[in-house]
């Protein structure tokens, strides 16, 4: 058992998260580099203290907790840089798809308005929107009452709103000058 130390355990358990971690941590940080050591970093911290759970039901929700808090801080320390990075080919740890149905441009408005959030209210949107999770899992996984998670749901698509709405009037004032 993972709990008593048993590395084999851990290392599957840890198989059957990475894929999923990975995809929210990409969501929240916005960069596939980031969002690995964060899930590394979140997986690091579970080993450490898998012991200290009480509750191996909530297994899910404390690996979520970390990974989250993980997230942040790799969100803080992208804020001092001021490095910026452009990615022109798909890279293959991008694989797994959030948007199925969407057109390329439909996506890259969304990860446009996604960009234009903060953290805390990025990682709130991606667990109740992507992971499906209700108010109180997500309020539970952030530490935050439950009414702050849903006012940061709602600020959160409040602002995605408005950014998606002000980039779809921008070709139209563009078009408007040059004519």
């Amino acid at each position: 058992m993972a709990q008593e130390g048993d590395h084999d355990a851990f290392s599957q358990i840890a198989a059957i998260s990475i894929g999923r971690l990975y995809a929210v941590a990409r969501l929240i940080l916005r960069d596939a580099d980031r969002a690995e050591d964060a899930v590394q970093d979140a997986l690091v911290q579970a080993w450490r203290d898998i012991r200290a759970i009480r509750d191996i039901d909530r297994f899910d929700a404390w690996l979520h907790r970390l990974l989250i808090r993980s997230c942040y801080r790799h969100a803080h320390r992208a804020r001092r840089r001021t490095v910026v990075e452009l990615r022109a080919v798909r890279d293959e740890r991008e694989r797994f798809d959030t948007a199925g149905e969407l057109s390329t441009e439909q996506r890259d408005q969304i990860e446009r308005g996604l960009r234009r959030l903060p953290p805390d209210q990025r990682a709130a949107l991606v667990l109740h929107h992507y992971l499906g999770l209700a108010l109180w899992e997500v309020a539970e996984i952030l530490e935050i009452p439950v009414g702050t998670a849903k006012s940061r749901i709602n600020r959160a698509t409040t602002a995605m709103r408005a950014a998606l709405e002000a980039d779809a009037r921008e070709p139209l004032q563009a078009k408007g000058r040059a004519g």
